[in-house]
């Protein structure tokens, strides 16, 4: 293995648990602490991941670099808009449905990429794809009941959310910064544009709350998390690709109802476990086309490979 996939394995790690992690986080703040904020939860993430990448600055982990508002606009728009097409779509539609739509961004994303950034997949790659969609359907679909509005929202959100992930990756080709300099502009913007949607959006004006300090201690651990979440995904895409950090997401999907079931005493039956099993199939066959495919693309790793076949030859031809 190359220092650069070790970097991406890491990466991928990192991202994996970090969002796992935010997930029960969130779950505790929203049910034994009764925060029932998801928006505002989302812009203190952004606050703290904003704070995060300043002291990592002032360490030099990264140089920061300035980036016109008007070019980081759409980015901060696209999150913006995901998250509010999100929520919007969880209050007109079933879990079912949504959940439903929501697999969808993964072939919305190879349509896009292949109409508008002339991207190519191989028959494999595609055949991989379907059948880690088809496993998430399995596992996670029951009721699928929906209306044309709250459809228009889902499909909506789907859209948003594949443009957001194709930016954060073409967006740091394109302004030639990585993944710290995009984020460290990004976040800042974003998390001021969620307070408005936070307020309109969680009714804060009919809403009180007063926080104890266990309660806030929770909401800066999950915070911290947020903060690897987030940059682990610019530093994943920006790596690998949007479909490849969407792939993740349908790991990770497995990883969480496996722990529920495991933990927490979800619910786990025959259907949940056959869909689990059939997109980790798709997760890692998807894996072994990529992992092949960055070989081939790597001199280093083929020349490896073509001293390897070398010597297997010469023990043969020795042998014989």
């Amino acid at each position: 293995m190359s220092t650069e996939q070790g970097r991406i394995m890491f990466y991928l790690g990192l991202n994996a648990f970090s969002s796992i992690a935010i997930v029960y986080t969130n779950k505790v703040i929203f049910k034994q602490h009764t925060f029932s904020y998801g928006i505002l939860l989302t812009a203190i993430h952004f606050f703290i991941t904003t704070l995060g990448l300043f002291i990592c600055r002032l360490m030099g982990v990264f140089e920061p670099k300035r980036i016109p508002i008007i070019k980081i606009l759409p980015l901060c728009v696209s999150f913006c808009g995901f998250v509010a097409l999100t929520n919007v779509s969880l209050v007109y539609n079933s879990v079912g449905f949504y959940q439903l739509i929501k697999v969808l961004t993964t072939p919305m994303l190879m349509v896009i990429q292949t109409l508008f950034y002339q991207k190519t997949f191989s028959v494999k790659v595609k055949l991989s794809l379907t059948v880690t969609c088809i496993g998430v359907c399995l596992a996670t679909i029951s009721d699928t009941s929906a209306t044309f509005g709250g459809t228009v929202v889902a499909l909506s959100a789907v859209l948003i959310t594949c443009m957001y992930q194709i930016w954060v990756g073409a967006k740091q080709s394109e302004l030639r910064c990585d993944s710290f300099q995009l984020l460290y502009n990004q976040a800042p913007i974003s998390c001021v544009m969620l307070l408005p949607m936070a307020y309109f959006g969680d009714d804060l004006p009919d809403k009180f709350y007063t926080p104890c300090w266990p309660t806030i201690a929770v909401i800066a651990f999950s915070g911290f998390l947020a903060f690897f979440v987030n940059i682990s995904i610019f530093l994943v895409i920006g790596k690998t690709s949007p479909l490849t950090y969407n792939v993740l997401g349908h790991f990770k999907l497995c990883i969480i109802l496996s722990l529920g079931f495991l933990f927490f005493g979800d619910e786990m039956n025959s259907r949940i476990f056959l869909g689990i099993v059939i997109t980790l199939i798709g997760v890692f066959w998807y894996s072994h086309l990529k992992g092949h495919e960055k070989e081939k693309e790597d001199p280093v790793m083929q020349v490896r490979h073509e001293e390897e076949d070398a010597d297997d030859s010469d023990s043969n031809g020795k042998n014989v």
